[in-house]
């Protein structure tokens, strides 16, 4: 297996968990995409329970690609990228300024202090497609690390449509989770939902501007909300909320980035990513550095199936991914499989917070991932690589052991967190 056995069973590596808001480089208006999709062959509209599970992403991407071509193509693999923009890590003087010879414009300068690096993206020439444009920068600067700005989406769905009543309001009683600090890059939050009212939030991103989304919002509720009966995995501690899609269809690369650098900078020990795409050079960096230093990284696997590639961040030596069960704890049919797969959490038949006031079933990884996060949260608190080890460590003595005995591609190290917690059913 991929990396717990590097990680945890060796205990050598401490696995991953500014620049103004103003400067970043986002998504040019790309809409966030709403379900039902229509179908990419009939145009009929599909919903969420209609579209076979591990065809939901690829749905997402085609639609990205019809509606917004003029800003977003694909890559050689297939996944989504900001078209004619490609991103730059820490390049040399001499390197940018035979770009810009070569015709490349900067379209914006981000100094990622948290982490000791500088994230340029660079404008291809007129008449450059974005390949060719790569390989260009590639060519001109061997040593250099350049990518394209890929788009990352959310790895998870409402598995129903109904609303849910909200609990009745309570005052929230004081919790030992108060020194605990985790972070959160997805989708903007509604933080006035009752489950988050009294949640101790500090938001990041998109201008400063609210743009609040379902997935956000669930994977926050899970992770600090509080409602009368219903109680995330850390009720009372502080949630560092970086939204990377600002109401758009996709988190660029270059936001990503920056939002963790924020997290780098508000030294911020777990952060929860149930985000999935590409893998990139430049996300290569980004983790390691993040792991380096002491953070974790905690993201989804993903839910394009079993036979399907394995998708990124998650799929980084070190970064630990999170798979989903259901209510009998078998592994999601749509979960990702491979040696990525580290720990298995619930991912279904449970419910959490909606845009509004409601809450929605949910299913997918994306929403067994904040259990992993929030159980490494309760004990890593402070950015220390022996703390992150050592927590990893302890998780993974005492997950429960599913499918093939031992270590598998399936279940990874086996099953944490369970039973759910108050008003998750």
């Amino acid at each position: 297996m991929k990396r717990l056995r590097n990680a945890l069973g060796l205990l050598l590596i401490a696995v991953v968990a500014a620049a103004t808001a103003s400067a970043q480089v986002g998504v040019p208006g790309l809409p966030q995409l709403p379900l039902p999709l229509p179908d990419p062959v009939t145009g009929t509209l599909r919903t969420a329970q209609s579209v076979p599970r591990v065809d939901l992403r690829r749905l997402r991407i085609r639609e990205l690609l019809r509606t917004e071509r003029d800003t977003v193509e694909a890559d050689p693999a297939g996944e989504p990228i900001l078209r004619r923009q490609l991103g730059a890590l820490s390049p040399t003087p001499e390197a940018l300024e035979r770009a810009l010879a070569a015709g490349f414009t900067i379209l914006s300068e981000q100094s990622l202090e948290g982490l000791g690096l500088r994230l340029v993206v660079l404008q291809a020439p007129r008449g450059m497609s974005t390949r060719r444009a790569l390989r260009r920068l590639r060519d001109l600067d061997p040593d250099g690390s350049y990518d394209y700005n890929h788009l990352y989406l959310d790895s998870g769905v409402a598995a129903s449509a109904q609303e849910i009543p909200a609990a009745s309001s309570a005052e929230p009683a004081p919790s030992p989770a108060s020194a605990i600090r985790i972070g959160l890059i997805d989708t903007g939050i509604d933080a006035g939902h009752p489950a988050l009212a009294e949640a101790n939030i500090e938001t990041h991103g998109c201008d400063g501007r609210p743009t609040p989304a379902f997935h956000g919002t669930a994977i926050a509720s899970l992770l600090v909300g509080r409602n009368g009966e219903f109680e995330g995995m850390l009720p009372g501690a502080t949630l560092y909320a970086a939204d990377v899609f600002c109401g758009h269809g996709g988190g660029s690369l270059s936001l990503l980035a920056v939002e963790l650098d924020w997290m780098a900078r508000e030294r911020v020990p777990v952060v929860n990513i149930s985000l999935v795409g590409a893998k990139s050079v430049l996300l290569t960096t980004l983790v390691r550095v993040m792991g380096e230093r002491g953070h974790l990284l905690v993201a989804a696997v993903g839910n394009d199936g079993p036979a399907a590639a394995p998708l990124f961040p998650a799929a980084y030596p070190e970064v630990v991914g999170v798979t989903g069960v259901d209510a009998k704890q078998r592994v999601l049919p749509e979960a990702c499989r491979g040696e990525q797969v580290d720990f298995a959490a619930r991912g279904a038949d449970f419910r959490a917070a909606q845009l509004g006031t409601g809450f929605s079933d949910v299913r997918g990884t994306s929403f067994a991932t904040p259990i992993v996060a929030g159980l490494l949260a309760a004990g890593h608190v402070a950015v220390d690589r022996a703390s992150a080890a050592r927590v990893l460590e302890v998780l993974a003595a005492g997950a429960a052991d599913l499918g093939r005995e031992g270590i598998d591609t399936t279940y990874g190290r086996g099953l944490v967190g369970a039973p759910l917690r108050p008003g998750w059913e």
